[in-house]
């Protein structure tokens, strides 16, 4: 979609996904423990949502806690997990108000009760609203998320549903935790670092990357617009030569 954006026209994607880097150091660089860190990072990603929607961005997904985070100290996942619970319950009402549709990506069978409760009122409550599509990526990661697809897609085989020379593509992606968003046409990834830790790695084929130095907390709409302009600099031919 065109959209002029501080005084230029740009094709802004349809989808951004982030992957959110760098509230530990951020909160280091302040003298301040890294749970302070990821706290600020919570919120900056409250208003990057407004700031994505506001540009023309109609689907956010963010990478927010991997399979492997599990592995950090128990004190940092605790807060963590407080964070999350904090934000699961306030998301119910900033999504009416902002007519934001939240979907968790992630194996859910690993959270506790009550986190995975508050994941399905929010789904639930946020499902027919048309605004931005905001996906939160929450014990993820692409491989997991590949076996679990795999699983389910050979039980379908096995119950006779689907036969085995149905499978294509389209087939296994309905599989996957993001069936029905379509792929991402850019991920940025915060902080500096340039890999990227098992996130989508499937949706991710046909992607444009943009990594940026800032750390997430510092990123606002400016750090957005210059991704997008980016973005817009390269070349999209999908194996064209």
């Amino acid at each position: 979609m065109e959209k002029e954006i501080d005084g230029k026209l740009l094709n802004v994607p349809e989808h951004v996904a982030i992957i959110l880097d760098g509230n530990g150091r951020w909160a280091k660089k302040r003298f301040m423990p890294r749970n302070y860190g990821h706290a600020q990072g919570s919120k900056n990603v409250e208003k990057m949502c407004e700031v994505a929607w506001d540009l023309g961005i109609k689907y956010l997904t963010v990478y927010a806690f991997s399979t492997e985070n599990w592995k950090r100290p128990e004190k940092e996942v605790n807060t963590l997990m407080k964070l999350l619970r904090d934000y699961l319950t306030d998301c119910i009402e900033r999504t009416t108000k902002n007519n934001m549709r939240v979907r968790i990506l992630g194996d859910k069978t690993g959270l506790s009760e009550d986190i995975r409760q508050a994941i399905e009122r929010l789904e639930a409550v946020s499902a027919k609203n048309t605004g931005l599509n905001f996906s939160i990526a929450l014990n993820y990661g692409s491989r997991d998320e590949m076996v679990r697809a795999i699983r389910k897609l050979a039980a379908d085989v096995r119950d006779g549903s689907l036969a085995p020379d149905d499978i294509s593509e389209g087939v296994f992606e309905r599989y996957l935790d993001t069936a029905g968003i379509p792929d991402p046409d850019l991920m940025i990834r915060t902080s500096g670092e340039q890999r990227l830790s098992n996130f989508l790695l499937w949706q991710l084929a046909y992607t444009e990357f943009y990594f940026t130095d800032v750390l997430w907390p510092d990123f606002g709409r400016k750090e957005l617009i210059q991704a997008i302009l980016q973005y817009n600099s390269r070349d999209r031919r999908f194996g064209g030569v």
